[in-house]
């Protein structure tokens, strides 16, 4: 379009004029442009826009859900699907939870491929088959890897922290193979109380990402007292299971020499409160013949950072990361085969 000079007027209204119409100009362009789209979105099927993945493919084929099953075998309820077992060509009815999840925050279309497991049944590609107002379907497919049976029964006991400590050591348990964590309430607990739901729920986030097939159960608080009662012992239905108490003072072995010395089987680690155990409750401890008391070297440690370093000890000497000797344990996908 040419814009017109206009005789008779001062070269700078004339340049204003000019630089009104050249903006009226762009907005009406802009306002076509945007008419021409509506009409061609109005002009597709029900359905086309969804018809490929939004974003990154890869990204949606990494994306794992947890499911548990009924009988929960497999740590806590809120991701049960009822009366279903992971098997090919079984439909899985998702909860609001779940379906806001894919559709609304990883936003995947119909078509999307995700994996679900359990440690019963391993884990399994799956497609999204439909949406409704607040469910989704998905349909299994292929096995991608069969239930794996942990190197290492581990079990963690510690005493309630501050919310974002125990939250944080709750996630990182996990990640690192945790089987069970077990709060427990001492003389100097401060919090005795905890939001079983949300760790439930960090626990489920943390074994989705780090790639592992069960989610650790995490126990009701009890006293020490209680659960020292309670103790699997030889004497019992159970195998016994030796203790590691993390204490800050009295006798203690190094822990790598602790943990290299004791049998192959189940093991469990006591971390005390921040204000660290009593006299009176180590007494109670180093009476047990379970029990053996370890040290964490010459610094005075958080008690969330003493977990994760007692947990990586264990798993570096006896657990998971030994188990294997030269042998490369990690899924298979992760040496070059694609997951999904």
């Amino acid at each position: 379009m040419r814009l017109a000079r206009r005789a008779g007027l001062p070269d700078q209204v004339q340049i204003q004029e000019f630089q009104i119409q050249e903006f009226q100009i762009q907005e009406f362009q802009i306002q076509e442009l945007w008419s021409v789209r509506r009409k061609e979105k109005r002009a597709k099927p029900e359905g086309d826009e969804m018809a490929k993945p939004e974003g990154d493919e890869k990204a949606a084929g990494r994306t794992r859900l947890y499911i548990n099953g009924p009988d929960g075998l497999d740590g806590p309820d809120g991701n049960d699907v009822p009366d279903c077992r992971l098997a090919e060509g079984v439909a899985l009815e998702l909860g609001p939870e779940r379906f806001h999840y894919l559709r609304h925050v990883l936003r995947l279309p119909l078509g999307a491929v995700v994996a679900v497991f359990n440690a019963r049944d391993g884990e399994w590609r799956a497609e999204i088959e439909s949406f409704s107002k607040v469910s989704c379907r998905l349909r299994v497919g292929q096995r991608l890897r069969g239930p794996v049976l942990s190197g290492c029964d581990l079990w963690l006991l510690f005493a309630p922290l501050k919310r974002v400590a125990l939250e944080y050591m709750v996630e990182k348990a996990t990640e690192l193979g945790v089987a069970r964590l077990l709060p427990i309430v001492t003389k100097h607990t401060d919090m005795a109380r905890i939001n079983l739901p949300r760790l439930n729920a960090i626990a489920t986030a943390a074994a989705e990402q780090c790639e592992r097939l069960s989610v650790p159960e995490i126990a009701v608080p009890e006293s020490l007292t209680r659960t020292l009662a309670q103790w699997p012992t030889s004497c019992g239905p159970t195998k016994a299971r030796p203790l590691l108490v993390c204490a800050e003072s009295g006798v203690v072995q190094p822990i790598a020499a602790a943990v290299a010395a004791l049998p192959s089987g189940p093991v469990a680690i006591l971390i005390g409160p921040e204000g660290g155990l009593a006299i009176s409750e180590l007494d109670e401890l180093v009476r047990l013949p379970l029990v053996v008391t370890v040290g964490l070297g010459p610094l005075v440690l958080r008690a969330e950072t003493a977990a994760l370093a007692a947990v990586a000890c264990w798993q570096a000497l006896r657990g998971d990361w030994s188990v294997g000797g030269i042998t490369d344990v990690r899924p298979p996908f992760r040496a070059g085969a694609p997951i999904l």
